[in-house]
């Protein structure tokens, strides 16, 4: 069985550890949000729906392939399970895709449909290629629709036009992100999400 597999284990408990962090943080309210991770090059690990990731244990994952199908468990993977899959397909880069719902990241996507230009903050390394020298990052803001495989197709489009773009905004619903493995897909969104407090609090200051 997949689930006895060393590699979904450690990948499960990875899972749940950023997910505990970012409860912790405040970052994913209760039961929003998804947090996948590669097992190999047809198989994804993903979070069930509705459980709140704060309390996540290894059996709140199920394995998906990257055609959307459940190969492990008797529970429906959630429709934005394609927003991660349209990711694994672009890059065998990528490791792990994390999805939250901060309050500054859900504000701010609302206030900024067009997409947010972050600039000149020291922290916006994190999100660049080392020596890139980038003073800037943009954030695409995507406007919210249930219909998830045309979201999905936007975000793919717009990624293959932008390679560079570390992350993205769905409007009034969070932040997508991610990396070659959980924790750098971690850092990526602590980065994110530390980067959108600044601007909330500069918005705030300069009224």
């Amino acid at each position: 069985m997949i689930e006895e597999t060393l590699e979904f284990k450690a990948q499960a408990r990875a899972l749940a550890e950023a997910g505990h962090l970012c409860a912790m943080r405040g970052w994913i309210p209760t039961s929003v949000g998804h947090f996948s991770a590669r097992l190999n090059e047809k198989q994804i690990v993903i979070t069930a729906p509705g459980l709140d990731k704060g309390r996540l244990d290894d059996t709140g994952f199920l394995v998906v392939d990257l055609d959307g199908h459940v190969l492990t468990g008797d529970r429906e993977p959630a429709a934005e399970t394609f927003l991660h899959i349209v990711m694994y397909r672009r890059s065998p880069g990528i490791g792990a895709v994390l999805h939250s719902h901060s309050a500054p990241a859900t504000a701010l996507s609302r206030l900024r449909p067009e997409g947010l230009l972050l600039e000149d903050y020291e922290a916006l390394a994190q999100l660049s290629p080392p020596g890139s020298g980038a003073t800037g990052t943009a954030v695409p803001v995507f406007p919210n629709t249930p219909d998830i495989p045309q979201l999905a197709a936007q975000v793919d489009d717009c990624i293959a036009r932008h390679p560079e773009l570390a992350g993205y905004l769905i409007a009034g619903h969070g932040l997508y992100t991610w990396g070659v493995s959980v924790e750098a897909a971690l850092r990526r969104a602590e980065t994110f999400e530390f980067l959108f407090q600044c601007e909330v609090l500069s918005r705030t200051l300069d009224r």
